[in-house]
């Protein structure tokens, strides 16, 4: 009866070692209240645990791209779209909420990704001002979710800040240049989301704090920026360097790249112009930048921009030999880095006459 008992015993424990070798393994790690997903194609090897409690939305796991964003065929409302939820107060103001030109990064995928344009921004807390209500984070996000898919928009991104993400843009202090929303750092809700329309785009934050007590709403309209400073012709150039042996150019460049923008080849244009017309002339390309960030990255930064501009004149055919190049960064500011007008007139190169 014993030796019957035990082979009953041993068998059934080889058919329940066998069934649990034929079930999938279940991710660990995996957020919470999120569906395991159904369609995913089986991996090889299983990533790493960080990996996993990173994993973003299902537009970001194939890798992001403004493309796999279905363009928008839904009549879109005057910018910026949203209402503040009913019951709630916008802390920022109009008049002081938009502004023509600003930069923002939005989440994309695992990947932070700065876009410029319009800005709209606004927070609030999540209590009406009559004290009736209270807004859930959840139900704040959830409000701004069902807008922007009636919309025709879409989640790209359901990946939350980590300290990886936010130093592969340059790190917190970089960021907070431009950050209009609760801190991009763990503990703070923050989902993005993107509106296309045929010929526009449309990109959208919604953050909620730590507690869960303020919610924060940034819309950008995404385009370039219309050049409000002009540039002198090769007269005024020759002019400046005859009266004060320098001329200070305002050329643009890739944010802190040496790359020349497109609408930079007009003002090069002229500098060749002015070259030909005087052969006799040197100059000395000297690049100079705002203090934004670090000095010797700009110091860099306007070495390397000098030297594109010496570059794009060679290969308009101007003689190297008459040609120089140096970078002074931050050091020789033309007015005060205390406001945008002052860092702009600072952010320029000059010709200088040798």
């Amino acid at each position: 009866m014993r030796q019957s008992l035990l082979l009953i015993v041993s068998a059934s424990l080889a058919i329940l070692l066998a069934a649990c070798q034929k079930e999938p393994a279940t991710a660990v790690d995996a957020p919470v209240g999120e569906p395991a997903a159904t369609t995913a194609p089986a991996q090889p090897t299983t990533p790493p645990a960080a990996d996993i409690a990173d994993a973003p939305a299902a537009v970001a796991d194939a890798g992001f791209s403004v493309e796999k964003v279905a363009i928008s065929t839904a009549p879109l409302p005057p910018f910026p779209f949203f209402d503040i939820p009913e019951g709630l107060v916008g802390k920022v103001k109009d008049g002081s909420n938009t502004l023509d030109f600003g930069r923002h990064f939005f989440l994309a995928g695992k990947k932070m990704i700065p876009v410029e344009g319009r800005l709209y921004h606004n927070n609030m807390k999540l209590i009406a001002q009559d004290k009736s209500r209270e807004y859930t984070a959840l139900e704040f996000h959830r409000n701004y979710e069902n807008a922007i898919l009636a919309l025709g928009g879409a989640k790209i991104s359901e990946t939350q800040f980590t300290r990886p993400i936010v130093d592969a843009v340059g790190g917190l202090r970089e960021v907070n240049k431009s950050w209009r929303s609760a801190p991009p750092s763990s503990g703070y809700e923050h989902y993005s989301y993107l509106i296309r329309s045929p010929d526009k785009e449309y990109w959208i934050h919604v953050g909620t704090s730590a507690a869960g007590k303020t919610g924060h709403i940034v819309v950008l309209e995404k385009k370039a920026m219309t050049q409000s400073l002009g540039f002198l012709d090769a007269a005024a150039m020759k002019s400046a360097l005859d009266a004060d042996g320098r001329v200070a150019l305002y050329i643009n460049f890739d944010t802190d790249q040496s790359t020349l923008r497109p609408d930079s080849q007009a003002a090069i244009a002229e500098i060749r112009t002015l070259l030909d017309s005087n052969a006799g002339l040197k100059v000395s390309i000297e690049g100079h930048t705002d203090n934004t960030g670090s000095a010797d990255r700009n110091r860099q930064l306007s070495s390397e921009r000098a030297r594109s501009v010496l570059d794009a004149l060679v290969g308009l055919g101007i003689a190297p030999a008459r040609l120089s190049a140096k970078g002074f960064g931050p050091d020789k500011p033309l007015a005060d880095n205390v406001d945008e007008a002052g860092r702009a007139k600072n952010r320029r190169v000059e010709l200088v006459k040798l």
